[in-house]
């Protein structure tokens, strides 16, 4: 059953833009090849140099936190592959490696109920995480967005990030911003979702291809739809097959905790389910989630092929 309570980033809502600044990340680590993983930061950490390796690191880096032990079979496939994604980033992140047979009172505090667990820690605060064995892409995708959720913190926060190493070139300027589109993110964060709308609306009627705009607009709708909505009332309508609207619903639930392929895999079973005014409904509305996505997000090009599918 979905937990639409659980948050799905350090906001409690899905970031829209970030899963694009992660693409565009990881494009660029690809770019720079093998050299950057070896730059990674990879520490063993023990109750001594917990407060210094991760605690206070946190500060200013992300640290992912591994608690393994060497009697779990799952700690032997998933550290590896933290190691390479962590690796990919180039430093920019922190893997701090706990052997919890050996640091007992670590995992005692974080309260770990079995391992391996993985948190990432953040201005010294556990801010997301999971406990199971994940294939590589979803760690990678799990990684993305909690930096891209970090970025977000450094762009509403801009004293608290970090210097630039030394010879670490700042990235050029871009354009300025179209006046729409910072109209529209001022109406965000005034609350006036109806202005943002407008906004959006307004870049989209001169510029039919901005993604930002596109994207923002579909965020926006999602968040209106969704405002008023009672997750446990949602839950209790889901008992009813025949409820299109809850299904629906609970897709933007999902949608905004992060659940992303949840949420295209719920509104697919309905397409596929239903037949006439329904089913176009149920397509409508898996398009318009669509839109809240940058167009080369890897859930959408497999969400497409099961839309297809379903309706053919």
């Amino acid at each position: 059953m979905a937990d639409f309570s659980r948050p799905g980033s350090l906001y409690g809502a899905i970031d829209l833009g970030a899963r694009k600044q992660a693409l565009e990340a990881q494009a660029r680590r690809e770019a720079a090849g093998p050299q950057a993983a070896a730059s990674a930061s990879i520490v063993d950490v023990t109750e001594e140099t917990f407060t210094t390796e991760v605690i206070d690191r946190s500060m200013t880096t992300p640290v992912v936190l591994d608690l393994w032990s060497p009697r779990a079979p799952g700690s032997a496939q998933l550290s590896p592959v933290l190691e390479k994604v962590v690796g990919d980033l180039g430093g920019r992140a922190v893997l701090a490696k706990v052997n919890v047979d050996a640091s007992p009172q670590i995992a005692q505090a974080l309260r770990v109920q079995a391992v391996p667990t993985v948190l990432a820690i953040f201005q010294g605060q556990a801010v997301t995480g999971f406990q199971q064995v994940l294939p590589e892409q979803e760690v990678r995708r799990w990684l993305d967005e909690l930096m891209g959720a970090v970025e977000q913190f450094y762009q509403a926060n801009p004293d608290a990030r970090p210097p630039a190493a030394p010879g670490e070139e700042e990235a050029p300027a871009g354009p300025p911003a179209d006046p729409d589109l910072v109209a529209a993110e001022q109406a965000i964060d005034s609350g006036d979702l109806d202005a943002a709308a407008a906004a959006y609306e307004r870049l989209l009627a001169r510029a039919p291809g901005n993604e930002d705009a596109k994207m923002g607009l579909a965020g926006v709708s999602l968040i209106k739809r969704t405002e008023s909505a009672d997750p446990a009332d949602v839950q209790r309508r889901l008992q009813d097959p025949a409820d299109i609207e809850a299904q629906l619903l609970a897709a933007d639930l999902e949608m905004l905790s992060g659940s992303v392929d949840e949420a295209f895999n719920r509104v697919i079973a309905v397409v596929k389910r239903t037949s006439g005014d329904e089913r176009d409904k149920a397509r409508r509305h898996l398009l318009g989630l669509f839109d809240a996505l940058p167009a080369d997000d890897p859930s959408l090009a497999k969400a497409r092929r099961a839309l297809a599918s379903a309706l053919f």
